[in-house]
């Protein structure tokens, strides 16, 4: 006998679609309620009077609509749907006088001046009328030769209104709610909350310096992720970078499964000093997102991207229907700071790969483990996130809880060495050796 508390919700129990209806109301009533089972198929057709083939096919509409999701052995459940809270409101607050380490921010005084490329832009750019085509042919152009001078496969280049922008459409494009998705753990939190706007499933791969650990990038795939995201270098939050072993042997990962969708995530162009490694090769179906934000500032808004026809076909006609395109004038400008980046490109790569060392070696003049090949930050293995941070506030110093990036995987906090003196990198590092190690209850100060 079905539950009283949500089975009068199917008024129409004769059709597939008066079943998923009936279901979802009750959902939205919060009868059923997040990790709420529903029966199984045969059990559930028996109770209802109906063909299973009648309830398969109500599951498979609210799979399609995110309202479900199966979970294996567990069967057939409600899943969470995104709220308000974001993993990026996970933050400690930064007490006045702090030192902020916890933006995940690149240093103001290493991005490029927009005035004059902005300013040159707008000039040189005739005005953009419905009907343009939606990218800038100097941006595409610096793209292509980017693109070709690090081995990557050719393919169809676009742009797009940033990284998630371009993950967004492509996860659309490809996958359908309650699909799987392989992601780092632990891994950006943009990417986590995206997923679950889309109704699709993370499968936590772990990492370390060197990239996802191909067994479980291996497990993930067989578990019936239809996508996998990797960022080849400047992970965040870790800082990994894919070594050529580790490469390699990812891209025997993926040719066992050649038809998931790969999207590589190269956020780090321009800003670091690891080279970038691409697993294209291994799949069909495949995009590479080229960001600006880090190396030319955040408010550029502009990525460019690289796939296989279909994908990037895709992500183009979403584009056309939300925002239509990425304004032109800052394609124009991105195109210029990239195709001038050379020098200073490497002069702040130099200047971060610096600062996130002098940090690496003062933990481990500390004995504090800690991971950062690259990138932005550093990432420390703690027990227990909260009274860390908490502990680290009163030293002065504000980190991001590592809770905001993890999946499944162990505590930890993220520090972001960007704009961080290499003066200070022992004083930072003394504080957060003294809080992982608080004095007993009783000793005293």
């Amino acid at each position: 006998m079905l539950d009283d508390s949500w089975e009068a919700y199917i008024t129409d129990p004769g059709s597939a679609t008066g079943i998923a209806a009936g279901v979802e109301r009750a959902v939205d009533a919060g009868a059923l309620t997040t990790g709420s089972a529903l029966p199984p198929i045969r059990t559930f057709a028996g109770e209802l009077g109906v063909n299973p083939n009648t309830v398969s096919a109500a599951y498979r509409t609210l799979r399609r609509r995110g309202v479900v999701e199966t979970a294996g052995r567990r069967g057939t459940r409600v899943r969470p749907r995104l709220g308000s809270a974001l993993r990026e409101d996970i933050a400690a607050a930064v007490p006045a006088g702090a030192g902020d380490l916890s933006s995940g921010n690149p240093d103001p005084r290493l991005l490029p001046e927009l005035a004059g490329p902005l300013g040159d832009a707008a000039r040189d750019t005739a005005p953009v009328l419905y009907g343009r085509p939606a990218e800038d042919g100097e941006l595409l152009g610096a793209a292509t030769e980017s693109f070709r001078a690090d081995g990557v496969p050719a393919g169809t280049v676009a742009v797009a209104a940033g990284t998630l922008d371009a993950v967004e459409k492509a996860l659309l494009t490809r996958l359908r709610p309650g699909d799987r998705v392989a992601v780092e753990d632990p891994g950006w939190h943009a990417l986590l909350d995206l997923l679950g706007l889309l109704g699709l499933q993370p499968h936590a791969v772990a990492v370390d310096d060197d990239g996802p650990l191909p067994g479980e990038l291996a497990g993930a795939l067989e578990a019936g992720a239809r996508a996998a995201v990797v960022t080849s270098r400047a992970q965040n939050p870790f800082g990994s970078a894919l070594s050529e072993r580790r490469a390699e042997e990812l891209i025997g990962v993926l040719a066992d499964h050649p038809d998931v969708l790969l999207v590589e995530d190269d956020h780090g162009f321009a800003f670091t000093s690891a080279p970038f490694r691409s697993l294209a090769p291994a799949v069909r179906n495949r995009m590479l997102v080229r960001s600006v934000s880090k190396a030319f500032g955040p408010d550029l808004r502009t990525a460019a991207l690289v796939g296989d026809p279909e994908t990037v076909a895709g992500v183009r006609t979403r584009q056309r229907v939300t925002h239509g395109w990425a304004a032109h004038t800052l394609q124009r400008a991105a195109a210029r700071l990239w195709n001038e980046a050379g020098e200073r490109s490497t002069q702040a790569a130099g200047r971060y790969d610096e600062r996130r060392r002098a940090l690496l070696e003062a933990l481990a003049r500390n004995a504090v483990p800690a991971h950062g090949r690259s990138g932005l930050n550093v990432w420390v293995p703690v027990p227990e996130e909260t009274g860390v941070v908490s502990r680290l506030q009163e030293r002065g110093w504000a980190v991001a809880p590592g809770a905001r990036f993890r999946v499944a995987g162990a505590p930890g906090i993220r520090i972001t060495t960007a704009a961080l003196d290499p003066a200070q990198a022992p004083a930072v590092a003394a504080g957060v050796a003294a809080a992982l190690r608080p004095v007993p209850a009783g000793r005293g100060t």
